[in-house]
């Protein structure tokens, strides 16, 4: 069992950067993807970012693509999204996920195991 505990949230005004932690504990071996989630009132839960955590390969969705980065340290086992020039618009609830490679689809939330508990963004304009 993998335990995600994500922090960094916050509000900022549009423009500002946040970074977001993945903590992860458990069985954390072998090779997995780590993803980023996030999901406004009223809307899906949207694909952010995922990572590979031994090769270290990104993915990202297109509304994040050039703004956002993801990363990971190994040696603690955690996951970083560094959030860049944010807009109003990225207001919402960002979950961590991960799964063990293979994964089904990186894209897709029901690809994923294990989730962390949340954490709000609020943008102001």
């Amino acid at each position: 069992q993998v335990q995600l505990v994500e922090s960094g949230g916050g509000l900022v005004q549009a423009g500002d950067s946040l970074r977001l932690s993945c903590a992860a504990s458990g069985r954390t071996f072998g090779d997995y993807v780590m993803g980023w989630f996030r999901q406004a009132p009223g809307k899906e839960r949207e694909f952010v970012a995922a990572i590979t955590w031994i090769f270290g390969n990104k993915y990202y969705g297109g509304s994040v693509k050039g703004r956002f980065t993801i990363s990971r340290d190994n040696a603690k086992d955690t996951g970083y999204l560094e959030m860049n020039s944010l807009e109003p618009e990225d207001t919402a609830l960002y979950y961590c996920a991960a799964a063990p490679v293979p994964i089904a689809s990186t894209f897709s939330s029901s690809s994923y195991h294990y989730w962390g508990q949340g954490t709000q963004v609020t943008v102001s304009s």
